[in-house]
């Protein structure tokens, strides 16, 4: 069977971000119609597509207004916490927002206006490698009272997700589907509307709208992609394995320069990468899950991807 892939946080540069671009104007203040009513700064799409918008990083889709999760108290998580100020913050809220703009301005289901762009919404009939929850699975408690939402193997695996998809996650595919889509997708010009430097971020981050900045400092994907030469169009490099990854070169301290490069990470590990100067582009599908079904961490994970992008790097270069 063709192996088949929960794209998680990959929905938000892949959907959510080109449908905000071409459907909704990016400077108006959105505020009201939001429901914060007790902001003081106006609430655009250019900010909640850069992280910029200062929201905190997750709240539970239970079907409550975001306005309205905020108002209430929280103990203290690090998905909780309130955003940093003057710095932008990543966040599932931000393109939960951007859904429910889309689907207000074009009264169509967010999962059918994605669709369109050539990937899977769920409920999937082939179901994706079954992940463990995640860190939202320890918060959801703690934000509200409302039940965990049970287990589906046609929804994607992330707690917030399963109980909501909606601008955030929610969507699947196969490798030569991925492939279709990127293709689609670069060809009509989103990506470069993405890589548009547009906001700082916590950690030395640097947002655009829709994907960030890749750094070329040791460890950093930016140094491993720059020995890619020009010219090698839109690649998928698929991992279904489930093998212990090698260990990824350690992060040195400082970021070091912005490469040429552009990205955006999926919880369950799947990954895609973007060079403007040649419009090259690399989708990366693998699974979060080791030989023991538990879930990577994050460094584990970092080393997972390493390993794929490393093939990759050296049969391009011969």
């Amino acid at each position: 069977m063709t192996p088949f892939y929960d794209l998680a946080s990959l929905t938000k540069p892949l959907v959510t971000a080109p449908l905000a671009l071409a459907f909704l104007d990016l400077d108006a203040d959105r505020r009201w119609i939001l429901g914060f009513h007790d902001r003081e700064t106006p609430l655009t799409v250019r900010q909640l597509l850069s992280h910029s918008s200062g929201l905190p990083p997750w709240r539970p889709f239970i079907g409550e207004p975001v306005a309205v999760q905020l108002r209430r108290e929280v103990p203290e998580h690090p998905l909780l916490r309130p955003a940093t100020p003057g710095l932008a913050t990543y966040s599932d809220l931000n393109y939960r927002l951007l859904a429910e703009l889309l689907e207000a301005e074009l009264e169509l289901p967010f999962a059918r206006l994605g669709a369109a762009l050539g990937l899977s919404p769920a409920p999937w009939n082939q179901p994706p490698t079954e992940v463990p929850d995640g860190p939202d699975a320890a918060a959801w408690s703690l934000a509200t009272s409302a039940p965990f939402p049970p287990r589906d193997p046609g929804l994607p695996h992330d707690a917030n997700a399963r109980a909501g998809m909606q601008g955030h996650a929610g969507f699947g595919t196969t490798s030569n589907q991925l492939r279709s889509a990127l293709r689609r997708w670069v060809v009509s010009g989103w990506p470069d509307r993405m890589a548009v430097a547009t906001a700082t971020g916590e950690q030395g981050t640097h947002w655009g709208l829709g994907l960030q900045i890749a750094f070329s400092g040791g460890g950093r994907f930016g140094h491993l992609l720059s020995s890619i030469p020009l010219g090698f169009g839109i690649q998928v490099l698929e991992d279904a394995t489930e093998e212990l990854p090698l260990v990824a070169p350690p992060l040195e301290v400082e970021p070091g320069p912005a490469s040429e490069w552009w990205f955006h990470l999926g919880f369950t590990g799947p990954a895609l990468f973007y060079r403007p100067s040649d419009q090259c582009c690399l989708g990366l599908l693998l699974h979060r899950r080791g030989p023991e079904g538990g879930l990577l961490d994050a460094e584990a994970l970092r080393a997972r991807r390493w390993a794929a992008v490393a093939r990759f790097v050296g049969q391009s270069r011969g």
